[in-house]
């Protein structure tokens, strides 16, 4: 078992199987909108920052702001889509009901949207009051400031904090906050190399199950 004070959880991804769901709205309404693009690249390019930072850089590569109500009909398709296809990752939900170490939730999705989507897969009574949003910090990853305020939060020292990630920005925000990062690619989003992206993004250990992952943490 690792020796460490704190658990930090990212959420989309690594405890609910959310990202497929989620790019391929995003996919559906840019190419509406004339702004072509597959699921596959919303994940490639875009997954693991808030989407606020991606509507910036879309905006700023596109050359013209996304249409006023984009967000709102995102939103609410999301929702929809949620309510049936939403499910925790396998091995997620108890892994973290029998986790010891303190743990929390540190994502770059806004507070609303960890409320709604920890409630649906029966993790939010588990995990709050300790789930923090990039909403909460200034930068949001892969800058550590989002990693590093969960750790102040949370009374733990960085070095003592174990990060668990599904991207390459979220393995970066680890690391450049002194964290030990473990890479997760068990979510349906994962492609064979996403492992090693990880891995040179500074993972210092990858897992493709949650049960493995949870024999780690919690022996």
């Amino acid at each position: 078992m690792i020796d460490i004070d704190l658990v930090i959880f990212d959420c989309d991804g690594v405890l609910i199987d959310s990202e497929m769901v989620i790019c391929a709205v995003e996919a559906y309404l840019l190419t509406e909108i004339g702004y072509p693009m597959t699921t596959d690249e919303v994940v490639r390019r875009y997954c693991g920052i808030s989407a606020n930072d991606m509507h910036a850089a879309i905006e700023k590569d596109w050359g013209r702001p996304l249409p006023d109500d984009f967000a709102a009909r995102k939103d609410a398709m999301i929702h929809d889509a949620c309510q049936r296809e939403l499910r925790a990752v396998p091995g997620a939900v108890d892994m973290v009901r029998r986790l010891v170490t303190p743990c929390c939730v540190a994502s770059s999705s806004s507070p609303a949207w960890l409320s709604y989507t920890l409630e649906l897969v029966g993790l939010h009574d588990r995990l709050t009051p300790n789930i923090f949003s990039a909403a909460q910090v200034e930068n949001g990853k892969p800058a550590p400031d989002l990693f590093l305020y969960a750790a102040e939060r949370m009374g733990a020292a960085p070095e003592r904090c174990l990060v668990v990630e599904h991207s390459v920005s979220g393995v970066a925000a680890g690391v450049a906050a002194g964290m030990t990062v473990f890479g997760f690619t068990g979510g349906s989003h994962c492609g064979a190399d996403h492992g090693e992206r990880l891995m040179r993004a500074g993972a210092r250990e990858v897992y493709a199950d949650m049960t493995e992952l949870g024999a780690e943490i919690t022996s």
